[in-house]
């Protein structure tokens, strides 16, 4: 049997079965054959255009973990494509992709740029690894990809050669020389601080893609805030994916870079859009929040942008629970408000009596806490509540230091 074969007839299977299974077979690559039945599986997930082309070759299991997935992809091609479209300007030229250079510096398994590349006239994909330039090479082909140059070197070495790009695209490496994590820009590979100078003398546009556990803040700072133009905080189905941060020599020093908090759930991509600063300053609420009907967080990209108060400002009528629960109320339902809204059904303190009036009938919920001493599983387990259902509990401290929950129901919306 032929490994295509083999890999055809247990797409589906359990690998770590099929591993146990079909040790010792002989005619086959076994760890080749595995490898593309994970990412196979993997990409029926996260890459579907790619699952749909049988002849492309997938990475170990963790690279594909590892890997953008097309959502993000197509996200990060919408920004090049608005910027297009806008006529973007930077040193005094539009914005052309049907006559313009694109580089990927840190090419890696290539998902990113299969999808960036599209539109524009040539594009180079830049990778120190042979074999992924190897595997690139063979899977871009299969992709019917026409317009692409693989190119196997190091990044800095590249950079100091290379034509100059309308478009420069990197995704530094987040591991150390022992395969640790880092997250630190300085820290990963190439170092995008120290190549910063070059880059911007290089290319129009540079986008950068960070890990999103960075402080957005501090990531401009060390990059130099008068070159940024854009920072996109991107989560799909509100989970936060990916920090990218747009910079160009020419970003005007008049503007504020703007912030872009976006939640991509299916094909919907939701986008909330404020100047870096100044960001307003809100007030807590003036009343007791019992008098309030409804209950809103804010999805993953604005909890970690932290503009908790230019929701107060965009969103007449929200006001926040306490200075640090970053959880809204209001009186009347808000049905465009970027998070998940609930109706508030009843709201209790953490008093015994209080509690088991609110409770009653209620046997599980899900449960969050912001701001609050106990953890979800303390709570759960001091409620003695089973996990799940309709109920929705939300347990927080208020103004005036107070612990307390909000029993909610769900109100179908954007997340």
């Amino acid at each position: 049997m032929r490994d295509e074969e083999f890999i055809k007839l247990h797409e589906t299977d359990d690998v770590r079965q099929l591993a146990l299974k079909a040790h010792g077979m002989e005619g086959i690559d076994l760890p080749y054959c595995l490898d593309q039945i994970a990412g196979r599986q993997t990409a029926r997930r996260k890459l579907p255009s790619w699952a749909a082309v049988d002849s492309i070759v997938y990475p170990p299991h963790i690279s594909m973990e590892q890997c953008s997935s097309e959502q993000t992809a197509m996200y990060k091609k919408s920004v090049l494509d608005r910027l297009h479209s806008s006529t973007f300007n930077l040193h005094s030229s539009t914005f052309n992709l049907q006559s313009s250079i694109y580089i990927d510096l840190t090419g890696g398994f290539g998902v990113d740029f299969s999808f960036m590349s599209h539109g524009f006239r040539r594009a180079v994909y830049v990778e120190r690894q042979e074999h992924l330039c190897d595997m690139a090479s063979h899977n871009f082909r299969c992709l019917d990809m026409d317009n692409v140059e693989v190119v196997c070197e190091e990044a800095e070495e590249y950079l100091d050669h290379c034509e100059k790009a309308d478009v420069i695209y990197l995704d530094p490496a987040r591991r150390d020389s022992h395969g640790g994590r880092t997250f630190a820009i300085s820290d990963c590979t190439p170092d995008v601080i120290a190549l910063l100078p070059l880059l911007l003398t290089k290319a129009r546009l540079v986008m950068l893609k960070l890990s999103p556990m960075l402080d957005w803040r501090k990531a401009m700072a060390d990059l130099s805030e008068k070159y940024v133009h854009e920072v996109h905080i991107v989560s799909v189905d509100n989970e936060c994916k990916e920090l990218l941060i747009l910079l160009s020599s020419k970003a005007s020093p008049s503007s504020s870079p703007s912030l872009h908090c976006v939640n991509i759930t299916g094909k919907n991509i939701s986008s909330f859009i404020i100047p870096v600063s100044p960001m307003p300053i809100s007030s807590s609420p003036n009343r007791h929040v019992s008098t309030y009907a409804y209950l809103y967080e804010p999805n993953a990209s604005i909890m970690k942008a932290g503009c908790f108060d230019v929701l107060v400002e965009r969103y007449p009528g929200i006001l926040k629970i306490a200075p640090n629960s970053h959880l809204f109320v209001s009186e009347t339902e808000i049905p465009d408000f970027p998070g998940r809204c609930f109706s508030i059904k009843k709201m209790t303190t953490m008093n015994k009596k209080e509690l088991r009036s609110a409770l009653s009938g209620i046997k599980s919920a899900n449960i969050a806490t912001r701001n609050f001493p106990l953890s979800v599983a303390e709570l759960r387990k001091r409620l003695k509540l089973e996990d799940g259902g309709d109920t929705y509990i939300f347990a927080t401290t208020g103004c005036e230091n107070e612990h307390i929950l909000f029993i909610c129901t769900k109100i179908p919306n954007n997340i």
